[in-house]
């Protein structure tokens, strides 16, 4: 009862709850002991002392810890972390007797104050920080993030447990006594570390990682300097330990001028130290867990100092007791629950050797480093100028402000660490090299390649070109004239088109000697562009020449100046000519180059008449034909000749030439792509290849055009949609996407993603079950069949995913995703816990609570039973899920199950195939009617 109880709660998992139990038992016993002798030992330095002698004490921790850092250092290179932590408590235990007897004795005085006060307080944080150390090393990261509440909740009881305790026990038995109890409870640690270390530490292979991290010969102050992270961390800390100290001197000062009392004034510390434990208990139980998931480490953060500095206004208004507590409980409550959560999660992201290095320096001294500038700050700005202490509650607040600085400046760190980790991880870095800029000027750049480069490196230079439309180089366009590539010499007289300002007939004309098609039009065009006044006298030339390719470019020439020239197409006879050049295929129908050069006439013609004898063309059974068929209709475009085209993009050899007739449409043709989409104009094989089609404008009309069949009931279409989507977006950053309706289609898919999760699963736990059945219980068709849906269910999960994430890079930095996307398909586990826990931070509201579970779950091994057994939905039936997937649009995955249906011949199924026999897709009928046949002939 009470074990699911906890489970439910704290969502720990199968074979988490006893090494989490005995954790919880091990910090529950380490910090019970502290507030039975922190409570003790500042009472009598308080009673004997007395509170002026406080800020020296915080001198001497920082000094102790300094130097108790370097040895402590120097242990951990040489000895395993569980030797050095046994250490610690078997010498803590000798203390803790020996405080005992001299208590007894009386004779605790003077410098024996000051030394168990420094221990108390060196023991306070360097103990936390190793069973923190030990954590890291039981627990990864996505455990830890599970976990961590529930272990420091033992923390909190622990607190609870001592103060109270000694509260109840320092006036009945005295504080000496308290001293063996103490030492007694520590002794039990030793059992529970063992336990844990032998049984969990050495089984994750965690002691290797261990043993490589202390090797690290670099100084941990070092390492936190190079790291911004380990920094601003530190800083949080270091700033958050002097807040506390001023508070606990306000709290202290208070407290002793009101109760003079050395037993009475022990109660009184104790009573509070343990109600702020009770309080952050309940804070622990209920609310940690919601706010560091939903709103995350930034937020959780946020609270304590917020918390602090509203106590503190409310101290200087009201200077009393009473306001004093309010400061010390929001840090008494709030850094033992929420705080403390966020502050150890703040280490996730980093790598286990370095964390394990410097933390402890963190948490020993600069947290002491800390206390000792808290000392200073009292002994010299405080006491040295006898400030009241309305003065300390101001300086509180300026401190709480350069707090929540280093809290903004953390959370901008987190999220690069998990970032950097993934892409180390994932090699998404190696991806990204640096290009070398060269400090040659573009102009002579592109000059020297005209001159010396490769046929494709001038090819693309021309291009370039093109685009920019620079007169600086037509000189170099020009001798380009004479390069040995028809490619080269076809580019470069198309840029002189637009670059060149003296006609140059007289050498261009020697271009039409070349036996090329495309080079012939080209170098015509040329020529007309320079015939400003008298277009005839070029026509009356070539219209009629004797060379059968250049009067061809020269009607092609003449169709495309005619288009909108009625009295041009009249005096030369367009109509006529064109008629007579599709009568002279027949005579020269084995004539290729002919048959191409009349289609791209009709095409650039673009006369309505001859619609029919052009999209003839594209049953010819030449390949090469067929694409300039395709090229022509591009260019003639004519909205009617469209669906002729569309056809082709299923066969990959004629789909980039479609795509290249689209883009000549212009945007004109997007409606039309769409609604063949919309209305299923063509069959799903060619729909699938549309979005890309239409991705290729890279327009918000594009955009627009896309979204509008984002829904598309066909998965694989709509797979194709997203991609297309995202890649405008990766190429065209600029344009503006619809993020409601992106964040919708979102959750529709994470809902599809979780039927077919839950579906899955099914499917596997009864394989698992069907294993040990003989075979004439389980046939081999029915484990083939389900095999089979399996394997159909695997990838329609795999495309899932790639939808949702690529619909998560329209709403976030589409690189952020994509490393996430990355890490969480890779084989590497770290690599997928530190994709979660990035998605983690990088997705917010409702998004990241309907959308990490799924993520989570996607991680699993589900061919593990182990796995299996940490699904926390619900897992269908199996005639639920046939159900679910029937009504489904996946005709794959229907087909699949009804296949099964036929090989089980279960009567249980009969009620669902039958509704299944006047479905409008024929292959379901079919096999629903086999599946129906089955079924009755078994029975």
């Amino acid at each position: 009862m009470v074990e699911r109880l906890i489970k439910k709660i704290f969502d720990v998992r199968e074979g988490e709850f006893k090494v989490s139990l005995w954790m919880l038992a091990y910090i529950f016993l380490v910090i019970a002991v502290l507030l039975i002798i922190k409570p003790t030992v500042n009472a009598l330095f308080l009673s004997e002392l007395g509170v002026e002698q406080l800020p020296f004490a915080f001198l001497l921790v920082a000094i102790t810890a300094v130097a108790t850092s370097y040895f402590y250092s120097k242990a951990v290179s040489k000895f395993p972390l569980k030797k050095v932590i046994e250490f610690t408590i078997i010498s803590s235990i000798v203390i803790l007797i020996g405080l005992g007897i001299l208590l007894s004795l009386d004779v605790v005085s003077g410098v024996l104050l000051y030394f168990f006060y420094i221990w108390v307080a060196i023991y306070a944080v360097l103990s936390a920080s190793q069973f923190w150390v030990l954590a890291n090393l039981v627990f990864n990261i996505r455990e830890a993030k599970r976990l961590f509440g529930f272990i420091g909740s033992g923390a909190i009881i622990g607190g609870i447990f001592g103060g109270y305790l000694t509260s109840i026990l320092a006036p009945l038995i005295g504080n000496e006594n308290l001293m063996f109890v103490a030492a007694l409870l520590l002794f039990f640690c030793i059992p529970l570390l063992r336990r844990i270390w032998n049984i969990r530490v050495k089984k994750n292979g965690s002691v290797k990682k261990h043993k490589s991290a202390t090797n690290i010969s670099e100084p941990p102050l070092k390492l936190i300097l190079r790291s911004k992270h380990l920094t601003y961390i530190a800083s949080i800390v270091a700033v958050s330990v002097v807040v506390a100290k001023l508070a606990d001197y306000l709290f202290s000062d208070f407290a002793s001028s009101a109760i003079t009392d050395a037993d009475e004034l022990t109660a009184f510390f104790a009573f509070w130290f343990s109600t702020f434990n009770l309080l952050s208990l309940v804070i622990q139980l209920f609310f940690t867990h919601r706010i560091v998931g939903i709103w995350g480490v930034g937020f959780s953060l946020l609270l304590l100092p917020i918390g602090i500095f509203g106590g503190s206004i409310l101290f200087l208004i009201l200077p009393e007791l009473s306001a004093v507590v309010v400061i010390k409980a929001m840090d008494g409550i709030l850094k033992q629950s929420i705080h403390k959560s966020a502050s150890e999660l703040l280490t996730l992201p980093l790598p286990f050797d370095l964390k394990n290095r410097t933390k402890s320096f963190i948490d020993v001294v600069v947290d002491s480093l800390a206390t000792g500038i808290a000392g200073c700050l009292l002994i010299f700005v405080v006491r040295g100028l006898d400030l009241p202490s309305f003065y300390i509650g101001v300086l509180i607040i300026v401190l709480v402000c350069l707090w929540l600085y280093f809290i903004y400046k953390v959370r901008i760190e987190y999220y690069k660490t998990f970032r950097t980790n993934l892409e180390v991880l994932t090699d998404s870095g190696k991806k990204a090299k640096k290009i070398s800029h060269s400090k040659v000027s573009v102009v002579n750049g592109m000059r020297t390649v005209f001159k010396n480069g490769t046929e494709e490196q001038i090819l693309f230079m021309l291009d370039k070109l093109m685009e920019i439309n620079d007169k600086r180089f037509a000189d170099d366009v020009e001798l380009l004239l004479d390069h040995p590539s028809n490619k080269v010499k076809l580019s470069a007289i198309q840029n002189l088109y637009f670059l060149n300002s003296k006609s140059m007939t007289a050498e261009v004309s020697e271009l039409l000697k070349i036996d090329d098609r495309e080079l012939t039009i080209a170098t015509l065009a040329y020529v007309l562009s320079f015939a400003h006044k008298d277009k005839s006298f070029v026509f009356d030339t070539y219209l009629e020449h004797s060379n059968e390719r250049i009067a061809m470019a020269a009607l092609y020439c003449l169709a495309r100046a005619a288009k909108n020239n009625y009295s041009l197409k009249q005096r030369y006879s367009l109509l006529d000519r064109i008629s007579a050049s599709l009568k002279n295929i027949e005579a020269n129908e084995k004539d290729l180059s002919y048959v191409e050069a009349v289609i791209e006439v009709l095409g650039v013609a673009n006369m309505p008449i001859f619609n029919t004898k052009l999209t003839a063309f594209l049953n010819h059974d030449n390949k090469d034909v067929i694409l300039t068929t395709i090229k022509a209709i591009g260019t003639a475009t004519d909205p009617t000749m469209v669906q002729q085209i569309i056809p082709f993009l299923a066969q990959k050899n004629y789909r980039p030439t479609v795509m290249e007739a689209f883009k000549i449409y212009g945007q004109q043709i997007l409606p039309v792509l769409r609604s063949t989409i919309q209305d299923r104009l063509q069959p799903l094989p060619v729909l699938r290849f549309i979005p890309a089609a239409m991705q290729s404008f890279h327009s918000k009309e594009a955009v627009h055009h896309l979204l509008a069949i984002l829904t598309d009931n066909d998965l694989t279409v709509r797979l194709e949609t997203i991609r297309a989507l995202s890649a405008i977006r990766s190429t065209h950053p600029q344009l503006k996407f619809n993020r409601y309706k992106v964040v919708s289609v979102i959750f529709d898919e994470c809902k599809l993603h979780h039927q077919t999760l839950s579906s899955m699963h099914t499917q596997i736990i009864i394989s698992y079950r069907n294993r040990n059945k003989s075979k004439k219980e389980i046939g081999d068709a029915e484990r083939d069949a389900r095999t089979s849906l399996l394997e159909l269910l695997e990838r329609r999960l795999d495309s899932g995913l790639e939808r949702i994430f690529k619909l998560l890079g329209l709403r976030y930095q589409q690189n952020d995703v994509a490393i996430a996307y990355e890490g969480l398909i890779s084989q590497k586990q770290e690599a997928q816990h530190n994709a979660i826990e990035f998605l983690d931070n990088l997705l917010t509201g409702e998004l990241k609570r309907k959308l990490l579970p799924i993520i989570e779950e996607s991680a699993l091994d589900i061919s593990s039973e182990e796995e299996l057994q940490k699904i926390k939905h619900k897992i269908p039936t199996e005639l639920e899920c046939f159900k679910l997937l029937l009504q489904g649009n996946d005709l794959k995955i229907k087909l699949a199950v009804l296949y099964l249906i036929t090989q089980q011949k279960e009567p249980r199924y009969l009620s669902i195939v039958e509704s299944l026999l006047t479905d409008e897709e024929t292959k379901i009928r079919s096999f629903a009617l086999e599946a129906q046949q089955a079924i009755t002939a078994e029975a």
